[in-house]
């Protein structure tokens, strides 16, 4: 596996109902650029998406966004980024931001943020890559999401190896640590243990 170069980041395009969320993405924004690593993500400049362009922004990284043409207004397409990538799809959105990216980190977001959490990891239990997906769990708001997914294996939908398939973390501070750390991933493609 190739040292982790580039994070994208899945978060909301809305900041939500407290203030927790937008500092926190502020701070992966400053914690990735003062590692040195670029961050990826879908391009706007309302919300968490914002919080966490502007952030790294203003601590010198590199950032690069990806955004569906129709979302350049609603999401208030961001101007001042390193690169951008105007797509046709929600679908090219997640392809190009998964061509760009050596990992991936998700904070706080809603069914847009689950929808690319979701693939991004079928994909990996699929086999279709070994790229490190970690979850942050600050203040507990992805707690349910890890439950969710032991009730599957409990159920007999999913199998054990499917907890291994992301991390979960408390705070944005270890997601740079978790990346640093992480050795090669093996993916079991067996489908009787997924």
């Amino acid at each position: 596996m190739n040292p982790i170069r580039s994070v994208c980041v899945f978060c909301g395009s809305a900041a939500g109902n407290r203030p927790g969320p937008a500092r926190t993405a502020a701070r992966l924004g400053t914690l990735l650029a003062g590692a040195g690593l670029r961050l990826v993500y879908g391009g706007g400049r309302a919300g968490l998406m914002g919080a966490v362009a502007d952030a790294a922004l203003e601590a010198g990284g590199h950032v690069t966004g990806v955004i569906p043409e129709f979302l350049v207004a609603r999401e208030r397409g961001h101007q001042g980024l390193g690169e951008m990538h105007v797509v046709d799809s929600m679908h090219a959105r997640k392809q190009k931001m998964f061509e760009l990216a050596d990992g991936f980190a998700v904070l706080p977001g809603g069914i847009g943020t689950l929808d690319e959490t979701f693939e991004i990891i079928a994909w990996k239990q699929l086999g279709l890559h070994d790229k490190p997906v970690v979850i942050v769990d600050e203040d507990g708001y992805w707690a349910k999401l890890d439950s969710l997914i032991g009730e599957l294996v409990a159920d007999g939908f999913a199998g054990p190896a499917t907890r291994a398939l992301y991390t979960m973390v408390g705070s944005v501070e270890d997601v740079v640590d978790v990346f640093a750390a992480m050795p090669v991933a093996t993916i079991d493609t067996d489908p009787t243990r997924l």
